[in-house]
């Protein structure tokens, strides 16, 4: 009988034993499918840029550090630098999580070089009333660099229309003029077919509209959503990332070569937020951020250079220079632009140094104006500058400018501020009543004083000399009083 009840107690232990190790592996295995089953989401809002191209990379590596299981890109975007753009695309063909770009929310776009990036993503889609395309590249001088196809012949139309087979040409004579020649620059055809090749090796490696993709390219093609969803250029629209996750829960996607099925069923969703140093970049990568640290750094050392020693207006002036000079790395700049915004305060100063009646101030003005527009305005999408902004500027730097050099120059055309020249002639009060020897109050200083005549207390004297310490004073009605006899 004890045998009996022993055995029941050490199967019922046994069970126990079962029934915990089940659970903990039970709890281990949703922890670790938990842990993988999260979604980092970063957002792409505005133009592309050096600074978005860090945090979009630095967002990717840390999807990868956390083993996410995919990482969301919100993008909402009329385009930018192609430069940080293929750097962007690079880390996602090579990042080991799936990449789901998103353009989002309602209104949003993905244009030119969004374009790109949505059509690198392992997974492309759309909120509705959105769109994407306008991918045809720019120069840094804001030229469109798609070359003119050529006029076709108008003696065309009066051919016989028998003779149309015969005299439609073939492929690689489609793009030449009438003298054999391809339109456009040699470099115009360069950056287009580059553009081209580029666009369709991103649409084909994930099985998308790789001809509209070029349409995109070679004629700024435009899609809707809808259309884009029609056309097999995006898998997915969904009205949200809630939608969105539940859409693409299952779907494979090839990472490496391999096919991966997606779970993002339930799964915990992670914001990746800039750090401190790529929100500072991006404020200083500006045009009209650059813009002001850039006049703030050429006041600050004009203003050193007039007061030395003042150490202050060098410091903040070379300080901003320097986030200044950042700025311009990183922005597409035509550096005839900044030429003629130097010559416009160069301009601005000499009329506060040599009057023309306003001929060098205006000048001044009008080559900052046309030097901000020409220096930002390249026609890279997100990259110009308001004109309403860069007058408003230029106003105020001319008058700042006139208003502080003229300041100035009064101050070099003053007398003595010190010393012998400042005293003679200056108003002190008495600090006693006095005949003969006293005391009065001048420049902040308690001076002996001797008068002739009799000097009552908080009576204002004027100082006729100076001899050693002691000032020889007399009333200041006396002296008032003399002037006035002299004048008649």
């Amino acid at each position: 009988m004890k045998a009996a009840i022993e055995i029941a107690r050490f199967l019922s232990l046994r069970q126990i034993l079962s029934v915990l190790a089940a659970a903990t592996i039970i709890i281990f295995t949703t922890t670790a499918r938990a842990a993988d089953n999260k979604v980092v989401v970063l957002e792409l809002n505005g133009a592309i840029g050096a600074a978005t191209a860090e945090y979009l990379i630095d967002g990717i590596a840390h999807a990868e550090e956390q083993n996410a299981e995919l990482i969301i890109i919100d993008m909402d975007t009329p385009g930018g630098l192609m430069s940080s753009t293929r750097d962007i695309i690079q880390a996602i063909l090579s990042s080991p999580v799936p990449v789901a770009t998103y353009v989002t929310p309602a209104g949003a776009r993905a244009d030119s070089a969004g374009t790109y990036i949505l059509l690198a993503s392992h997974i492309a889609a759309m909120s509705p009333t959105t769109h994407l395309g306008a991918a045809t590249p720019v120069s840094l001088f804001g030229d469109d660099v798609t070359p003119e196809r050529p006029a076709e012949d108008s003696t065309d139309e009066t051919d016989d229309p028998d003779d149309t087979a015969d005299d439609e040409p073939d492929d690689s004579t489609a793009d030449k003029d009438a003298r054999g020649n391809r339109p456009g620059t040699a470099m115009e055809r360069k950056v287009l077919n580059d553009a081209i090749a580029y666009i369709r090796g991103l649409a084909e490696r994930h099985g998308r509209n790789a001809d509209w993709a070029e349409d995109a390219v070679r004629d700024a093609a435009t899609l809707t959503a809808e259309e884009a969803l029609e056309e097999n250029v995006i898998e997915f629209i969904a009205e949200n990332r809630t939608e969105l996750l539940n859409l693409i829960d299952g779907y494979e996607v090839t990472i490496n070569s391999e096919t991966v099925a997606l779970e993002t069923q339930g799964a915990v969703i992670e914001r990746y937020e800039p750090n401190w140093r790529i929100k500072i970049l991006s404020a200083i990568a500006s045009p009209e951020i650059v813009l002001l640290l850039g006049i703030i750094g050429l006041y600050g050392l004009m203003y050193e250079g007039w007061n030395p020693g003042a150490i202050v207006p060098g410091v903040v002036g070379i300080i901003c220079l320097m986030l200044a000079a950042y700025g311009l790395q990183v922005l597409p700049v035509n550096y005839a632009g900044v030429a003629l915004i130097i010559v416009g305060l160069a301009l601005m100063t000499a009329e506060a140094f040599a009057p023309s009646f306003g001929a060098l101030g205006l000048g001044g003005i009008a080559a900052f104006i046309f030097g901000a527009i020409m220096m930002f305005d390249t026609g890279v999408p997100g990259f110009g500058i308001s004109l309403t902004f860069v007058i408003g500027l230029a106003m105020l730097a001319a008058l700042l400018l006139i208003w502080s050099v003229g300041y100035l120059l009064k101050f070099r055309k003053r007398g003595a501020v010190s010393g012998r020249g400042s005293i003679i002639g200056g108003i002190g009060t008495a600090l006693q009543d006095f005949s003969g020897d006293g005391k009065v109050w001048l420049e902040g200083e308690a001076w002996a004083a001797h008068s002739k005549v009799a000097i009552e207390k908080d009576q204002q004297v004027v100082v006729l000399a100076l001899d050693g310490l002691t000032l020889e004073v007399e009333p200041a009605a006396a002296a008032d009083t003399g002037d006035a006899q002299l004048q008649t």
